[in-house]
C-alpha cells in the first residue's frame, strides 16, 4: 500500500481551532485540519507554511508538532504530522482556495463537524492536550 506523507495545521485563535471542509477529491465534504503533501526536500514546518499559504492565503507561526497520525484508508496509508500553529497576523482574513467552508471550533463545538477518519485521531490528541477549551 502506498504511503502519503502529509502535514496538517491545528491553527489556534482565541482558544478556538480552525476546521475546514474539504472542497475536492474522494473525501469532498469531510472536515479536516488544513494542510497537504510534503514535497521532496521540505521539512514538515516548511511544508505546513507553504500549504497554508496556498490553501488559506495567510502566513502562520508554527509552534510545535502535537502528534503524528498513522491511518490506513482503503487505497493508501496516510502519515500525517500535525502542528500547533497561530496566524502570523491575527487580523488576516482567510481566503478559501481549496475548501468549501471553514469554522472556528472550541471544546463545545469540536465534535459538531463530520471529521475525516484520520482527523478524528487529531481531535482526540487535541482533547488529550487540553487545547480545545
Amino acid at each position: 500500500m502506498k504511503t502519503i506523507d502529509v502535514v496538517a495545521a491545528i491553527i489556534m485563535k482565541d482558544e478556538r481551532i480552525l476546521a475546514t471542509e474539504r472542497g475536492y477529491g474522494e473525501f469532498e465534504g469531510g472536515w479536516e485540519f488544513p494542510g497537504g503533501k510534503v514535497e521532496a526536500g521540505e521539512t514538515g514546518e516548511q511544508a505546513i507554511r507553504r500549504e497554508i499559504m496556498e490553501e488559506l492565503r495567510v502566513s502562520i507561526e508554527v509552534e510545535r508538532c502535537l502528534t503524528r497520525v498513522e491511518h490506513d484508508y482503503d487505497t493508501f496509508h496516510l502519515s500525517m504530522r500535525c502542528y500547533i500553529c497561530t496566524l502570523a497576523n491575527p487580523e488576516d482574513h482567510l481566503v478559501l482556495t481549496e475548501h468549501h467552508a471553514a469554522r472556528w471550533v472550541d471544546a463545545n463545538t469540536i465534535d459538531s463537524v463530520a471529521w475525516l477518519p484520520a482527523d478524528l485521531k487529531v481531535v482526540a490528541a487535541i482533547k488529550e492536550a487540553g487545547l480545545a477549551r
